[in-house]
């Protein structure tokens, strides 16, 4: 059994597809969900789903406490589902290639501290990019630089905007981010 923690700060469509995903996989259990905001929708899609949500404050997640509750509980690989504090080190060091991101766009470009969301959006179609895509990576201590496991992209139309780039990039990540986790769950011995 790998066992998994996912950890979001919002809406929480990419933790329904994961649960959804791996719902007849019995190999595959979500432990619990990691939430660092109490309006997230995230919580409800947790709660329909059956999955336990633990609150975490910045005190809480920056101790050494909380990496021993992850590991107690003997979580394989933490997914981070559009969640926006960057990881202690400790954690990172606690779970080597055992953390995983989805980032809104093809890493290297647009990547690093501020660049989530509309914010990759807003830039890459500022900048007239061809495409752009999703990148699913190894998270480590600097923010969108670890190893990538995956990648896909779309082209923009000439009249992209940010919206309707975000909404590609959301099919992106609907249909590759669960694909992702399952090949890196296959690799974990």
């Amino acid at each position: 059994m790998k066992r998994l923690s996912i950890f979001v700060s919002g809406n929480g469509t990419n933790l329904q597809r994961i649960a959804e995903y791996f719902l007849e996989d019995f190999e595959v259990k979500i432990e619990n969900v990691v939430c660092n905001n109490p309006k997230a929708y995230a919580i409800e899609r947790a709660k329909k789903l059956g999955i336990p949500v633990r609150m975490i404050t910045k005190q809480d997640f920056n101790s050494e406490a909380f990496t021993q509750e992850l590991k107690s509980l003997g979580i394989d690989l933490i997914v981070l589902a559009g969640f926006l504090w960057k990881l202690p080190e400790s954690l990172v060091k606690a779970f080597p290639k055992k953390i995983v991101n989805i980032h809104p766009a093809l890493l290297p470009k647009y990547g690093g501290k501020g660049f989530y969301g509309e914010h990759v959006h807003e830039a890459v179609v500022a900048a007239k990019e061809p495409y752009s895509g999703i990148t699913v990576h190894y998270v480590n201590e600097l923010y969108d630089s670890g190893e990538i496991i995956l990648q896909a992209r779309v082209s923009l139309d000439e009249k992209e905007t940010p919206d309707s780039l975000a909404a590609k990039i959301h099919q992106l990540e609907q249909a590759y981010f669960p694909v992702a986790i399952e090949q890196v769950l296959n690799a974990i011995q």
